[in-house]
This record gives structure tokens, C-alpha cells and sequence, in this order.
């Protein structure tokens, strides 16, 4: 059979009894089975689980008729788990040798709400370890490869979340957006991604890298695949305390208005990233959308500031992880992990702390500052994800600078706590994907929503997965 690409096909299929969500699954685990040697995505395979919540839909399915969607909006919809998140009693790694075996006995808010909704769990799938990358190749399990081209990189860190979705061995996936692991992939993937606005969505249960600038999202094929999702998974829950329950704004101005930055157009980004961003502008202008020039000369410090306040979060985060409450010791940290480590106590530390990290937070507030200033002016900000396609495995995992610069249009986003969501759109001249970011005032994801949907429908949309 065909493995439907969107969860309204999917469900639709199910209703019908055109197929069952047990032969759903059986379809997905003969992907995996076939191609997850190739591509290095899932860690953990949960079949047991699968077929048992499967079995579960489809009984569902067979008492009620369609409002059945309305209690369970993820009814058969198979998601793989990026390995950060913790699934009771599966094996949960953070894709670190200092994890291996750890097998939690809770799960995180997030895993626990899309089970209540219907969602099916294939299994854990690979990442950068402790999501410290960008590329999917820092996993302490072996890197991740692109479905679209096996010789490039998947994009990271939620790497084998957006190449579970490309090669069809899951419908959707979760990630984690600290700066860019979600845009990143779903952009290299022709994919759609969320980074939620922080605070949108609960953290409880996902293991932390840099507390202040984490996200939890989610990876699909469409914007309303997305927007589903969301709607399942935002909101307080009684663990996160930086999560509120709060009015979200949904109705939309008549007039609609999308900034561009000079900032993010200009030396050091591809030629066809810029041209496919530029066509993009121009099917918003269709639209009736209006175009508006704006600056934010602070966003250039953005990437810098990044890289000061992330690490000493990440030396704070890793330092529980000694071996005595429950994994390995810390000789078990891989190369990317300890210059992390490094580089964070060394800004925190006596004689370095004012000069480095509490310059790099007041420069912070700088960038949302100047970040809520314009969207008094616009709605959204459009502009890339990453300054180039997708690259080579190997190509820059040695030169550590050139990594972290894969990051330099994301960082703003996770700095100053607002929603992007990152849209496929095209396609280079040596067939990798390509795409563009929409960037809005904190809580506004249902305009970003719309704003999507609309350059769906513009375009002619249809979702796309690699011809393996």
C-alpha cells in the first residue's frame, strides 16, 4: 500500500477501512526494517508498543464513527520520538554513551500528551548527542544520513526526526529547538517545523541542554500536520513553570505585513538559498501580503552571544550527569560534549564571567528588544534557516567555527523567545531541498499558521518524500 503523507489522509484512510492502523504499522516497520541500517535514524524500535496502541485504534474505530477524532485528534497517527524525550520504560539515550542503557520511568509532557491523543510510537530515533550539532553527525551511535542524498547531512540536531519523515518510516516526529535542531533538519528534509515560542509548550520530561533557550516542537510534512500537533501539545501542565495557559491570538489583521531584514540577506549566503527566498516573497506579494524593509543590526551579535550563553548553560546541565544517580561517568562524553563543557565554564568562571557571559546577556536583551520593536511594524519576519543547502558529511565537522556558523539565522529566534516555523520551498540545481523561516512576536503560531497555509495553497503544495 501507499503510506499516506498527512495526517487528514491518514485518518481519512482509516475511517473509510481502506486500511487499519495495524497495517499501517506493518507498513512503517517494513521501511524501517529495510532502510534503517542506511540511514542511521531509529535507536530504539518499539514494535510491541506499536502494534499494541494500533490494535487499540483500530477497536476505537470500530465502536464510534468520525467525532471520534474530536477526544483523540492523533488517532493512528505514528510519531517518532526524538531520543531526548523520556518514554516510560524505553530506553532513552540523548544519542550519548553516558545513556545507553538508561530506561526512564516516566515520560516526558509531551510524549504523554500525544498518546492521550491517539499517536502511535514507532520507536526513539538518532540525534546529535546531547543535541549539541547541527548536522546530525555528533550522535555517539554513528550520524545520521540524508534520505534525499546519503552523501550529505540530515541537518541537527533533531536529525533522525526529520529523516525518519523524509524516508516515510514515520507520518510525524518530535524535536527540540535550542538554536536551529529543528528548522535545520525539516529545512535539508523538505519538511515543515515548529520552534514554539518559549513557554509555549512544556520542557517537563526532555532533557535539557540550555534551559533558557530550549524548545519543544514538532516535524511533519504539512502546516496543518504542524498546527494539529500543537494543538495537542501546548499549554501548562503543572511542571514546566516557565508555561502558561494563555489566550492565543487568533484572529488575524486585514491586512497582513512580512518583514525583511537586510541583516539576514547579506555576505556569506548562497546564491539559490537567496533566489528560492526571493521567489518566496514574491508568492506572499500575491497574496496581497505586504513586503516591508526593516533592520536589526543587533541580529548580527546574535550567533556570538549564542555561543557564550549556551555553553555555560550546557556545563551547568551536564554537570549532573557524574554516573552516581544513573548513567555513565563523564569520561564517556564525546569531543562535541567537552568543548561545550569547556567553553561554558571557562565564560562562567572567576575574572571571565562580566567580560564574556553578563556582556552576552545584555547584549541578549539588546536583540529582543530590537526584536519586539519590529513587530510593532510587521507580522512576521521571513528569511533563511541556514546560509546553505545541505552540505557533505565530513565536510565541516572539523572545523568546529564553521559548524556553529551553520546556525547564524537561527539563533535569533531561541534568543529572543519567539515562534518560527520553517516551510519547504524548492529545490537546488543537484536536487537537495530548500526553504525559508517566518519568524513572529512571542505566542503568535497561529498567525504564523495561516501565513503558511496561505503560501501552501499558493504554491500548490503537495508534500514530497525520497526516493529511496
Amino acid at each position: 500500500m501507499d503510506i499516506p503523507l498527512t495526517i487528514r489522509e491518514t485518518q481519512q484512510g482509516l475511517i473509510s477501512k481502506k486500511y487499519s492502523a495495524v497495517e499501517l504499522v506493518d507498513n512503517y516497520f517494513e521501511r524501517i526494517n529495510k532502510y534503517n541500517k542506511d540511514f542511521n535514524i531509529f535507536l530504539t524500535i518499539t514494535e510491541d508498543e506499536a502494534y499494541k496502541k494500533a490494535k487499540w485504534a483500530d477497536k476505537i474505530l470500530s465502536d464510534k464513527d468520525i467525532k471520534i477524532l474530536s477526544d483523540f485528534p492523533l488517532l493512528g497517527v505514528t510519531v517518532a520520538h526524538k531520543d531526548l524525550f523520556l518514554t516510560k520504560g524505553v530506553r532513552t539515550t540523548a544519542a550519548s554513551n553516558v545513556l545507553r542503557d538508561y530506561v526512564p520511568t516516566y515520560s516526558a509532557t509531551v510524549v504523554n500528551r500525544m498518546e492521550k491523543a491517539g499517536a502511535i510510537m514507532l520507536g526513539k530515533v538518532n540525534c546529535d548527542a546531547w543535541a549539541h550539532g547541527s548536522s546530525g553527525e555528533n550522535s555517539d551511535f554513528g550520524a545520521t544520513k540524508n534520505p534525499w542524498n546519503m552523501d550529505y547531512v540530515p541537518g541537527g540536531s533533531s536529525s533522525g526526526s526529520a529523516a525518519a519523515l523524509s524516508s516515510n518510516m514515520s507520518l510525524v516526529a518530535t524535536g527540540t529547538d535550542t538554536c536551529g535542531s529543528i528548522r535545520l533538519p525539516v529545512n535539508y528534509n523538505y519538511l515543515v517545523g515548529l520552534k514554539p515560542t518559549y513557554g509555549a509548550v512544556s520542557r517537563y520530561g526532555v532533557i535539557a541542554m540550555a534551559s533558557s533557550l530550549d524548545t519543544v516542537g514538532s516535524l511533519a510534512r504539512t502546516v496543518s500536520d504542524v498546527r494539529k500537533i500543537f494543538d495537542v501539545v501546548k499549554g501548562e501542565d503543572g511542571f514546566d513553570s516557565t508555561v502558561k495557559n494563555i489566550n492565543w491570538q487568533r484572529e488575524l489583521k486585514p491586512k497582513l505585513k512580512i518583514g525583511i531584514a537586510k541583516e539576514f540577506f547579506e555576505e556569506g549566503l548562497d546564491s539559490e538559498v537567496k533566489e528560492n527566498i526571493n521567489k518566496a516573497v514574491r508568492v506572499f506579494e500575491k497574496t496581497g501580503i505586504e513586503i516591508k524593509k526593516v533592520e536589526m543590526p543587533f541580529s548580527k551579535y546574535a550567533i556570538s552571544v549564542y555561543y557564550i550563553v549556551q555553553p555555560a548553560e550546557v556545563s551547568s546541565n551536564l554537570a549532573r550527569f557524574d554516573g552516581i544517580r544513573y548513567g555513565e561517568n563523564r569520561t564517556h562524553f564525546s569531543d562535541e560534549a567537552k568543548r561545550r563543557i569547556m567553553l561554558g565554564s571557562y565564560v562562567l568562571s572567576s575574572g571571565y564571567y562580566d567580560a564574556y557571559y553578563l556582556k552576552a546577556m545584555k547584549v541578549r536583551t539588546k536583540i529582543r528588544n530590537e526584536v519586539d520593536s519590529i513587530f510593532e511594524k510587521v507580522d512576521a519576519l521571513i528569511a533563511p534557516v541556514a546560509p546553505t543547502p545541505p552540505f557533505k558529511i565530513g565536510e565541516k565537522v572539523d572545523d568546529p567555527l564553521k559548524m556553529y556558523l551553520t546556525d547564524i539565522y537561527a539563533a535569533t529566534a531561541n534568543l529572543a523567545g519567539i515562534p518560527s516555523l520553517a516551510v519547504p520551498f524548492n529545490f537546488t540545481k543537484d536536487g537537495l531541498p530548500l526553504g525559508f523561516q517566518l519568524m513572529g512576536p512571542r505566542f503568535s503560531e497561529y498567525t504564523l499558521f495561516t501565513l503558511g497555509e496561505m503560501f501552501e495553497k499558493e504554491t500548490g503544495y503537495k508534500p514530497k518524500v525520497a526516493n529511496l
